[in-house]
């Protein structure tokens, strides 16, 4: 940061002699807090926060779910297994703490390897999965595909999914739970699987298609990667589950929402959203995309309970 003054003529004779403060030292003075600062905060960004870890808990009523049904759901988004932030201890930390959750059901909402443009230490495919299956919950753990596992490794991260029973809903449904207590879990593929360049891509999604698969009046949960679906998803659909925006991953102040990877900006970038009485949480995610840095919105994993507010 460069600092220049007005130059004008300094009147010695009016400067308090015991202080030696000067207009120009207060300013570089000023200059180099605030460098400090920022560094310090890259640091934090780049070092500290991802490597953390919070349950954030959400509860939620949704005149599209049945009185009296109550369901808990941990949702595991963005993983970006390998990179500086994601390594295999901290891959063990995120199922330890979601097993500690004792959800009916576990939900992996896509993205589950890194990708940067500058040299990493990957976690090997069937590391990663190998992790994936010890979670435990009485309703199953299903999972949808991310943009990063079509642009980078879809063989691979198709491959071990498989290999460790964890089935992949694309453009499905599957009717979940005891009499009384069904509900359809349903997941779409991906919305921006082939990139065509220009920011324009071509999805693998079908949500109508999705939803013809529902076959009974019981409720409905919705898995997407990207949130820029929501506006379409059907009255019907009691809770939509996303991921893919980091929750803006770096929130510098003001300017954040510019760089959210949605079409929206900030409209669903995190958290709890609620339009037209239809619900949809978008989760921040575990790992980092671009770059390895987080600022604002640790890693997390969600847990809901739907059914009680």
């Amino acid at each position: 940061m460069t600092v220049t003054t007005d130059g004008g003529p300094e009147q010695a004779n009016l400067r308090p002699a015991a202080t030696g403060v000067t207009r120009r030292r207060v300013l570089t003075a000023g200059a180099g807090l605030a460098a400090f600062a920022a560094s310090t905060t890259a640091v934090y960004a780049g070092a500290i926060e991802p490597q953390g870890l919070v349950v954030t808990r959400y509860g939620v009523t949704s005149r599209a779910w049945l009185a009296g049904q109550k369901l808990t759901i941990t949702v595991i988004a963005d993983l970006h297994a390998g990179g500086p932030d994601m390594q295999l201890p901290h891959i063990r930390a995120v199922i330890d703490t979601a097993n500690a959750l004792h959800s009916d059901l576990i939900v992996l909402l896509g993205d589950f390897v890194a990708w940067y443009k500058f040299p990493y230490a990957r976690v090997p495919d069937p590391l990663w999965a190998a992790e994936l299956k010890r979670l435990k919950a009485p309703l199953g753990i299903w999972a949808i595909l991310g943009n990063h596992d079509w642009w980078h490794d879809l063989h691979g991260v198709r491959r071990a999914l498989a290999e460790v029973n964890i089935p992949v809903l694309e453009n499905d449904a599957v009717l979940l739970g005891e009499k009384g207590q069904k509900f359809w879990l349903a997941g779409i593929g991906d919305q921006l699987a082939y990139p065509l360049g220009h920011g324009r891509f071509l999805g693998v999604d079908d949500l109508p298609w999705t939803m013809r698969k529902i076959k009974s009046d019981d409720p409905v949960v919705l898995l997407v990667h990207e949130p820029d679906i929501f506006p379409h998803v059907p009255d019907r659909v009691a809770l939509t589950l996303a991921g893919h925006t980091h929750g803006g991953q770096v929130r510098v102040p003001l300017i954040w929402p510019l760089f959210v990877p949605s079409k929206y900006f900030g409209r669903y970038a995190y958290g709890h959203v609620i339009e037209r009485d239809r619900h949809l949480i978008v989760s921040g995610g575990l790992g980092t995309s671009v770059i390895p840095a987080r600022l604002g919105v640790p890693p997390e994993i969600v847990h809901i309970t739907l059914g009680v507010a």
